[in-house]
């Protein structure tokens, strides 16, 4: 069997916990004699290929794949990501409007057949042009590949409309998997309408939904208004292999507890801060260390400065590949606070590595993790107690360090992956 899988990164380029998932699910299926074409926007070159065939979408030409401009519009189904609800205006108005906008479509993309699109790959403030584009180019590769894959598999909001794309434009099935949703993101009010809405139609077009929790599972169903009988968990996993027992050497006698992750709204890196200053209230010998970048990294580097904890905090930026390794071996325990997480595969490594963790009720991950402690990601006095317990107790650390790590050890990519490829088997069959 063969898959044609869309995604937006893959190590060792990666900006999150998506190229990751992804990385482990190509292995995971190569074992399970699945093979796959992975595309992404902007390869590098120097992506790990045993496992998957990398096509880079930055290479590809754009194709009339219809007889028309018309038709591949139609077909594709609004393709391009606006909104025809406009105030004031009567029916006559509005048909003219739409109209035109069609008009303007048709000149637009007549342009763009034939062109190669220059991806950045990345989160920019273009992103959505480059969703749109990257669907057509899905498009026409998903033509010029129809007999060399069976089924066709998008990852998140980003690659969805190059899912429906290749599904419309071939009819094979789409599986879509959600890593993370808008409702992950921020509050209700801060929901970007038009990311929901290339989330809603992904799911409705798809022939099968696949959540990385129950957690998620349930805003999928209740959210977006998808059926429950195409909607299935598939739990993340961790990747054992590459793994180094690393020797550090610590600068400081100090313990050391470690986030690391996006600083966002979504991570609850000021939860982190909170328990930090009541646990530096109870012991000094000890260090805080928030590894990443986001936007909320200034505004946690004026509540550490405001709470009077500076000297016993430190912040990293960014960290990957042997980094992230690095910093695990240096932890005595690791914390992911989230507000709300699909899944979060950090934890699992930290406790690949004998870390200790400490994660919240609102993940993904306390579904599959019984030797992690959970607290509500509010609740920065339970999460202060854990902390000082897993630092002045070494029995307990101990117990958990050995514990997490047999537990995270059967939690295998190649065990999610033959549920993947038994949902494929099961949409080829319905076609």
């Amino acid at each position: 069997m063969r898959v044609l899988m869309f995604g937006w990164e893959f190590p060792p380029h990666i900006a999150g916990g998506l190229g990751t998932a992804c990385y482990g699910i190509v292995k995971g299926l190569a074992v399970n004699g699945v093979q796959t074409l992975f595309v992404m926007p902007s390869a590098s070159g120097d992506e790990d290929q045993s496992a998957a065939e990398i096509i880079n979408a930055s290479d590809v030409s754009v194709k009339n794949v219809s007889a028309s401009v018309d038709e591949f519009l139609d077909r594709v189904k609004m393709l391009r990501v606006q909104s025809s609800l406009v105030p004031y205006v009567n029916p006559e108005e509005y048909k003219e409007m739409v109209e035109s906008e069609t008009r303007l479509q048709e000149i637009a993309f007549s342009k763009q057949i034939g062109e190669k699109f220059q991806f950045s790959g990345r989160y920019g403030s273009n992103l959505l042009e480059e969703v749109a584009r990257y669907a057509m180019v899905g498009g026409t590769i998903a033509q010029e590949r129809k007999n060399e894959f069976d089924v066709i598999h998008a990852h998140d909001w980003l690659t969805y409309m190059a899912g429906i794309a290749a599904k419309e434009l071939t009819g094979k099935p789409l599986v879509v998997h959600v890593h993370a949703t808008s409702f992950d993101r921020g509050t209700v009010e801060q929901i970007d309408d038009r990311v929901y809405d290339i989330e809603r139609r992904g799911m409705m077009a798809a022939d099968r939904v696949v959540a990385v929790s129950d957690f998620t599972r349930n805003i999928v169903i209740n959210r977006y208004e998808i059926s429950p009988d195409k909607v299935i968990t598939v739990h993340n996993a961790v990747d054992f292999s590459g793994r180094e027992d690393l020797t550090v050497e610590r600068g400081v006698r100090d313990k050391v507890v470690t986030f690391l992750g996006r600083i966002t709204f979504q991570k609850g890196p000021e939860y982190f801060i909170e328990a930090a200053a009541k646990v530096l209230k109870r012991t000094k010998h000890v260090r805080f260390v928030m590894a990443g970048s986001g936007d909320m990294m200034n505004r946690c580097i004026r509540q550490v400065a405001r709470l009077g904890i500076s000297d016993r905090f430190h912040f990293t930026g960014f960290l990957r590949g042997t980094d992230v390794q690095k910093m695990f071996a240096l932890s005595d325990v690791y914390i992911m606070p989230s507000v709300s997480e699909p899944f979060g595969i950090s934890p699992l490594e930290a406790m690949r590595s004998n870390v200790p963790a400490i994660i919240s009720n609102q993940s993904g991950a306390s579904e599959v993790l019984r030797y992690a402690f959970k607290v509500d990601f509010w609740d920065v006095d339970a999460m202060a107690d854990d902390i000082y317990a897993l630092l002045n107790y070494p029995a307990l650390s101990a117990f958990s360090a050995r514990c997490g790590f047999e537990e995270v050890n059967q939690l295998k990519w190649n065990n999610a992956a033959a549920k993947l490829k038994n949902i494929y088997e099961t949409v080829v069959n319905e076609k």
